[in-house]
């Protein structure tokens, strides 16, 4: 008899589920304004990317709020008396997160003509609430 597995990582559900779709929804739409006058080959390339950025941007977001709350580390126990402290998961995953989101944004910037290019430093600012 097999046995039955359990999954143990978390899954948005309901209303948490919904919420997120509509702030990456919202953030879509953003970016999708800013880059609304490429000429149609750069803007079926930048699609993907903006869906990317778009959710990228979202799950930073809510990783920001949960290192807010617990800190950017976890303890761990492995095997008996050895313990200690390691990077948590979510800041790994923000740290890992966070490069490819500026990569993207990046990416984004460099199809837009010279004269409406977003100012990298400004991004960066508004990404972390500084602006």
């Amino acid at each position: 008899m097999e046995e039955e597995k359990v999954d143990l990582r978390e899954k948005l559900t309901g209303q948490a589920l919904i919420d997120k779709n509509k702030k990456i929804r919202k953030e879509t739409q953003k970016l999708k304004k800013l880059f609304k006058d490429l000429p149609d080959n750069k803007k079926k390339m930048a699609e993907k990317l903006i869906e990317n950025a778009s959710f990228m941007s979202i799950t930073l977001d809510e990783l920001k709020e949960d290192i807010k709350v617990y800190g950017v580390k976890e303890t761990y126990v492995n095997g008996k008396d050895q313990f200690g402290f390691k990077e948590s998961i979510e800041s790994k995953t923000y740290n890992t997160m966070v490069k490819n989101y500026m990569n993207i944004i990046k990416q984004l910037n460099d199809m837009l003509p010279e004269e409406k290019k977003i100012d990298e430093d400004d991004e960066f600012e508004r990404f972390n609430g500084s602006l």
